[in-house]
Protein backbone atom coordinates (compact mmCIF):
# COMPACT_ATOMS: atom_id res chain seq x y z
CA UNK A 1 0.00 0.00 0.00
CA UNK A 2 1.61 3.67 -0.51
CA UNK A 3 0.48 4.49 2.73
CA UNK A 4 3.27 2.07 3.36
CA UNK A 5 5.77 2.06 1.58
CA UNK A 6 7.96 4.72 3.73
CA UNK A 7 7.86 2.49 7.07
CA UNK A 8 8.91 -0.40 4.43
CA UNK A 9 11.50 1.13 2.88
CA UNK A 10 13.11 1.71 6.31
CA UNK A 11 12.02 -1.66 7.53
CA UNK A 12 14.48 -2.94 4.69
CA UNK A 13 17.02 -0.29 5.56
CA UNK A 14 17.08 -1.84 9.11
CA UNK A 15 17.95 -5.10 7.64
CA UNK A 16 20.24 -4.63 4.85
CA UNK A 17 22.06 -2.36 7.98
CA UNK A 18 22.27 -5.54 10.26
CA UNK A 19 22.53 -7.63 7.08
CA UNK A 20 25.77 -5.91 6.00
CA UNK A 21 25.22 -6.19 1.90
CA UNK A 22 22.10 -5.81 0.02
CA UNK A 23 20.48 -3.54 -2.93
CA UNK A 24 19.61 0.30 -1.56
CA UNK A 25 15.84 -0.29 -2.81
CA UNK A 26 13.35 -2.70 -2.50
CA UNK A 27 12.43 -3.87 -5.75
CA UNK A 28 8.76 -2.61 -6.71
CA UNK A 29 8.63 -2.97 -10.23
CA UNK A 30 9.28 -6.55 -11.13
CA UNK A 31 6.85 -9.64 -11.01
CA UNK A 32 6.61 -11.01 -8.29
CA UNK A 33 6.93 -15.25 -9.71
CA UNK A 34 10.67 -13.58 -10.92
CA UNK A 35 11.38 -12.00 -7.50
CA UNK A 36 11.03 -15.44 -5.92
CA UNK A 37 12.31 -17.07 -8.34
CA UNK A 38 15.41 -15.41 -9.06
CA UNK A 39 18.58 -17.51 -7.83
CA UNK A 40 20.41 -14.12 -6.53
CA UNK A 41 17.12 -13.11 -4.18
CA UNK A 42 18.19 -12.65 -0.59
CA UNK A 43 14.52 -11.81 0.83
CA UNK A 44 10.97 -11.79 -0.08
CA UNK A 45 7.46 -12.33 1.37
CA UNK A 46 5.83 -14.78 -0.48
CA UNK A 47 2.02 -16.56 0.30
CA UNK A 48 1.68 -19.79 2.04
CA UNK A 49 0.08 -21.27 -1.37
CA UNK A 50 2.46 -20.15 -3.45
CA UNK A 51 5.21 -21.64 -1.40
CA UNK A 52 3.73 -25.16 -1.17
CA UNK A 53 3.10 -25.62 -5.01
CA UNK A 54 5.57 -24.45 -6.53
CA UNK A 55 8.24 -22.63 -4.38
CA UNK A 56 9.00 -25.76 -1.89
CA UNK A 57 12.33 -26.98 -2.28
CA UNK A 58 13.19 -23.85 -5.16
CA UNK A 59 13.85 -21.30 -1.78
CA UNK A 60 14.34 -21.73 1.29
CA UNK A 61 12.07 -20.55 4.13
CA UNK A 62 13.74 -17.41 6.51
CA UNK A 63 10.78 -16.85 8.86
CA UNK A 64 7.49 -16.14 9.26
CA UNK A 65 6.20 -12.59 10.97
CA UNK A 66 3.99 -12.36 13.90
CA UNK A 67 1.48 -9.49 13.67
CA UNK A 68 -0.55 -10.22 16.60
CA UNK A 69 -3.49 -10.55 14.91
CA UNK A 70 -6.45 -12.11 17.04
CA UNK A 71 -7.27 -15.13 17.77
CA UNK A 72 -4.76 -16.72 15.87
CA UNK A 73 -1.45 -18.45 16.95
CA UNK A 74 2.37 -16.78 16.35
CA UNK A 75 3.00 -16.28 13.31
CA UNK A 76 -0.75 -17.20 11.89
CA UNK A 77 -3.46 -15.50 10.15
CA UNK A 78 -6.81 -15.80 8.75
CA UNK A 79 -9.15 -14.98 6.35
CA UNK A 80 -11.97 -12.45 6.71
CA UNK A 81 -15.24 -12.83 4.85
CA UNK A 82 -16.70 -9.50 3.87
CA UNK A 83 -20.14 -7.92 2.59
CA UNK A 84 -21.33 -4.62 1.82
CA UNK A 85 -22.79 -3.44 4.74
CA UNK A 86 -26.33 -3.03 3.47
CA UNK A 87 -26.26 -6.58 3.35
CA UNK A 88 -28.32 -8.24 5.72
CA UNK A 89 -27.86 -11.86 4.07
CA UNK A 90 -25.53 -14.80 6.07
CA UNK A 91 -22.57 -16.90 4.86
CA UNK A 92 -24.87 -19.33 3.25
CA UNK A 93 -27.21 -17.00 1.51
CA UNK A 94 -24.20 -14.98 0.17
CA UNK A 95 -22.20 -18.29 -1.30
CA UNK A 96 -25.65 -18.29 -3.82
CA UNK A 97 -24.05 -15.19 -5.30
CA UNK A 98 -21.00 -14.32 -6.62
CA UNK A 99 -17.50 -14.73 -5.06
CA UNK A 100 -14.62 -12.15 -5.53
CA UNK A 101 -11.07 -13.43 -4.84
CA UNK A 102 -7.88 -11.90 -5.58
CA UNK A 103 -6.18 -15.06 -7.36
CA UNK A 104 -6.34 -18.80 -7.66
CA UNK A 105 -3.04 -19.43 -6.04
CA UNK A 106 -3.50 -17.23 -2.77
CA UNK A 107 -3.80 -18.83 0.60
CA UNK A 108 -6.27 -16.47 1.95
CA UNK A 109 -8.25 -15.10 -1.17
CA UNK A 110 -8.95 -18.21 -2.24
CA UNK A 111 -7.77 -21.24 -0.56
CA UNK A 112 -8.74 -20.91 2.95
CA UNK A 113 -12.34 -19.45 2.19
CA UNK A 114 -13.33 -22.19 -0.32
CA UNK A 115 -11.90 -24.74 2.65
CA UNK A 116 -13.79 -23.28 4.71
CA UNK A 117 -16.90 -22.94 2.27
CA UNK A 118 -16.83 -26.29 1.48
CA UNK A 119 -17.04 -27.92 5.15
CA UNK A 120 -20.70 -25.67 5.46
CA UNK A 121 -20.99 -28.03 2.27
CA UNK A 122 -21.65 -24.18 0.10
CA UNK A 123 -19.84 -23.06 -2.93
CA UNK A 124 -19.88 -19.98 -4.95
CA UNK A 125 -22.54 -19.73 -8.11
CA UNK A 126 -20.49 -17.77 -9.71
CA UNK A 127 -16.48 -16.31 -9.05
CA UNK A 128 -14.82 -12.98 -9.96
CA UNK A 129 -10.92 -12.85 -10.10
CA UNK A 130 -9.74 -9.29 -9.34
CA UNK A 131 -5.90 -9.61 -9.21
CA UNK A 132 -5.90 -7.81 -5.22
CA UNK A 133 -7.93 -8.03 -2.03
CA UNK A 134 -8.04 -4.44 -2.46
CA UNK A 135 -9.91 -5.13 -5.34
CA UNK A 136 -12.00 -7.85 -4.18
CA UNK A 137 -13.26 -5.21 -0.99
CA UNK A 138 -14.01 -2.80 -4.25
CA UNK A 139 -16.14 -5.36 -5.99
CA UNK A 140 -18.07 -5.93 -3.31
CA UNK A 141 -18.28 -2.43 -2.63
CA UNK A 142 -19.25 -1.04 -5.88
CA UNK A 143 -21.81 -4.52 -6.23
CA UNK A 144 -19.73 -6.54 -8.57
CA UNK A 145 -19.65 -9.24 -5.85
CA UNK A 146 -21.52 -10.27 -3.37
CA UNK A 147 -18.96 -11.58 -1.15
CA UNK A 148 -14.95 -11.77 -0.79
CA UNK A 149 -12.43 -12.67 1.51
CA UNK A 150 -9.61 -10.81 2.53
CA UNK A 151 -6.34 -12.10 5.00
CA UNK A 152 -7.50 -10.26 8.24
CA UNK A 153 -4.04 -8.43 7.63
CA UNK A 154 -5.14 -6.52 5.06
CA UNK A 155 -8.16 -6.40 6.41
CA UNK A 156 -6.80 -4.37 9.09
CA UNK A 157 -4.50 -2.27 6.68
CA UNK A 158 -7.30 -1.03 4.75
CA UNK A 159 -9.46 -0.10 7.63
CA UNK A 160 -6.69 1.84 8.66
CA UNK A 161 -6.13 3.60 5.35
CA UNK A 162 -9.41 3.24 3.28
CA UNK A 163 -12.82 4.05 3.67
CA UNK A 164 -13.72 0.56 2.84
CA UNK A 165 -14.41 -0.25 6.44
CA UNK A 166 -18.06 2.08 5.67
CA UNK A 167 -19.01 0.29 2.60
CA UNK A 168 -17.63 -3.07 3.51
CA UNK A 169 -18.18 -5.39 6.92
CA UNK A 170 -17.27 -8.53 8.17
CA UNK A 171 -18.96 -11.76 8.25
CA UNK A 172 -16.90 -14.45 9.80
CA UNK A 173 -13.31 -16.05 9.48
CA UNK A 174 -11.43 -19.17 8.86
CA UNK A 175 -9.26 -21.54 10.62
CA UNK A 176 -6.16 -19.98 11.02
CA UNK A 177 -2.89 -21.11 8.55
CA UNK A 178 0.71 -20.19 8.75
CA UNK A 179 1.09 -16.60 7.54
CA UNK A 180 2.91 -15.28 5.07
CA UNK A 181 6.54 -16.07 5.21
CA UNK A 182 9.63 -14.83 4.42
CA UNK A 183 11.94 -16.89 1.83
CA UNK A 184 15.07 -16.60 0.15
CA UNK A 185 17.35 -18.12 -2.66
CA UNK A 186 19.07 -21.15 -1.85
CA UNK A 187 22.25 -20.41 -2.02
CA UNK A 188 21.90 -17.33 0.52
CA UNK A 189 22.71 -17.98 4.34
CA UNK A 190 18.82 -18.13 5.69
CA UNK A 191 20.32 -17.89 9.22
CA UNK A 192 22.10 -14.70 8.48
CA UNK A 193 19.04 -13.13 7.16
CA UNK A 194 16.65 -14.03 9.80
CA UNK A 195 19.06 -12.97 12.60
CA UNK A 196 19.02 -9.72 10.87
CA UNK A 197 15.13 -9.35 10.08
CA UNK A 198 14.87 -10.01 14.13
CA UNK A 199 17.37 -7.60 14.91
CA UNK A 200 15.37 -5.24 12.51
CA UNK A 201 12.03 -5.34 13.76
CA UNK A 202 13.63 -5.09 17.58
CA UNK A 203 15.33 -1.97 15.96
CA UNK A 204 11.91 -0.52 14.33
CA UNK A 205 10.48 3.35 15.53
CA UNK A 206 7.34 2.65 17.16
CA UNK A 207 5.27 3.91 14.59
CA UNK A 208 6.46 1.99 12.01
CA UNK A 209 6.27 -1.10 14.00
CA UNK A 210 2.26 -0.29 15.05
CA UNK A 211 1.82 0.79 10.85
CA UNK A 212 3.23 -2.63 9.88
CA UNK A 213 1.82 -4.82 13.00
CA UNK A 214 5.47 -6.42 13.19
CA UNK A 215 5.76 -8.39 16.48
CA UNK A 216 8.48 -10.50 15.88
CA UNK A 217 9.68 -13.16 13.83
CA UNK A 218 9.22 -17.08 14.28
CA UNK A 219 10.35 -20.28 13.24
CA UNK A 220 7.25 -22.05 11.27
CA UNK A 221 8.76 -25.39 9.34
CA UNK A 222 8.03 -26.12 6.07
CA UNK A 223 5.53 -29.41 6.76
CA UNK A 224 3.51 -26.69 8.58
CA UNK A 225 2.80 -24.66 5.25
CA UNK A 226 2.99 -28.01 3.31
CA UNK A 227 -0.02 -29.97 5.61
CA UNK A 228 -2.50 -26.93 4.26
CA UNK A 229 -4.95 -28.33 1.91
CA UNK A 230 -5.67 -26.95 -1.64
CA UNK A 231 -8.54 -26.70 -2.96
CA UNK A 232 -9.81 -27.05 -6.46
CA UNK A 233 -9.32 -24.51 -8.86
CA UNK A 234 -12.46 -21.89 -9.71
CA UNK A 235 -12.91 -23.75 -13.12
CA UNK A 236 -13.04 -27.39 -11.15
CA UNK A 237 -14.92 -25.92 -8.50
CA UNK A 238 -17.66 -24.23 -10.71
CA UNK A 239 -17.87 -27.43 -12.74
CA UNK A 240 -18.36 -30.01 -9.98
CA UNK A 241 -20.79 -27.74 -8.65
Amino acid sequence: MPALQAANDRFWGLIRNHLGYGPDHLTRDQDVWEVWQDPHLILAQTCGMPYRTRLHGHVQLVGTPDYGLPDCPAGHYCSVFVKRRDDARDLPDLANGTFAYNEALSQSGWAAPITHLTKLNLCPAAVLETGGHALSAQAVAEGQADFAALDALTWRLLQDHTDLNDRVQEVTRTAPTPTLPYITAQGQNAAQIAHAVRAAIESLEDTDRQQLYLRGLVDIPASDYLSVPNPPTPNALLSNS
